[in-house]
């Protein structure tokens, strides 16, 4: 679990309910059902409308990434690298073949068998790249969800606020029920402006940088099998892949 997503979540949170108490208020002021449907709901409909279904269940899948990140070992994948490296120097690309199930990434199964295989460096190289880019073409479109969600958030809070100055308009006539009509459309702006924030965009930002991290992943991993296919020595190709560390 990543912890800080959490704990930055309940600060924002606190904060923001410590100043209202602060100010005199109370909490109870800033719960508003019917805000909170027009705000949410119509921030998931827009969502929903400009992404294709495939796109938007994806991004909906990866928000679980902000809080429990991928795990990312790359000192561990150049020590499988290397041993790679060792082990075709010794007995040859072809017993390689032996490790490409055991791997849980297609990616890099991929990889592995076309080294297996025999196939050129550079051939080697185009297909990767190409897999990369594609790769990453689609996640980053799937993490843009929540990008999108923070900018269409504050505009559907707005229209909550205008929704609830339409309703105190038509009751000026009945002072009680003027009180909740001014609540909905404060609160609405309240809840479009603080999820886009608070939430939606933080999110977008942590999910592009977890995938920029597992891009470079993928980068290491090509340019350590193009070493191997290249027959470099393993501890050349070990020290060529330590520049991946940040």
């Amino acid at each position: 679990m990543d912890v800080i997503s959490i704990l930055g979540i309940v600060v924002g949170v606190l904060a923001i309910m410590l100043g209202q108490l602060l100010e005199g208020g109370h909490i109870g002021s800033l719960v508003q059902p019917t805000a909170f449907l027009i705000v949410i709901g119509g921030t998931l409909g827009a969502v929903m409308l400009q992404s294709p279904w495939h796109t938007f269940a994806q991004g909906v899948r990866m928000v679980g990434w902000a809080f429990f990140p991928p795990r990312i070992d790359m000192h561990n994948t150049i020590s499988e690298i290397v041993t790679w490296s060792s082990i075709a120097r010794k007995e040859g690309l072809l017993a390689l073949e032996a490790r490409i199930d055991g791997q849980p990434d297609p990616y890099v199964q991929k990889g592995l068998q076309m080294l297996v295989d025999g196939i050129e460096p550079d051939s080697i190289r185009d297909v990767m790249e190409v897999d990369i880019s594609a790769w990453e073409s689609n996640m980053k479109q799937a993490t843009k969800i929540w990008e999108s969600a923070g900018g269409y958030a504050p505009t559907i809070g707005i229209l909550g606020a205008v929704l609830g100055l339409i309703h105190v308009m038509e009751n000026l006539s009945d002072p009680s029920k003027l009180g909740a009509g001014i609540a909905v459309a404060f609160v609405a702006t309240i809840y479009g402006v603080g999820s886009a924030n608070l939430l939606f965009l933080p999110i977008a930002k942590k999910l592009q940088a977890l995938l920029s991290r597992q891009v470079a992943v993928r980068e290491m991993v090509l340019d350590g099998i193009l070493c191997i296919s290249h027959g470099d020595n393993p501890r050349l190709i070990e020290s060529r892949l330590q520049s991946y560390l940040v």
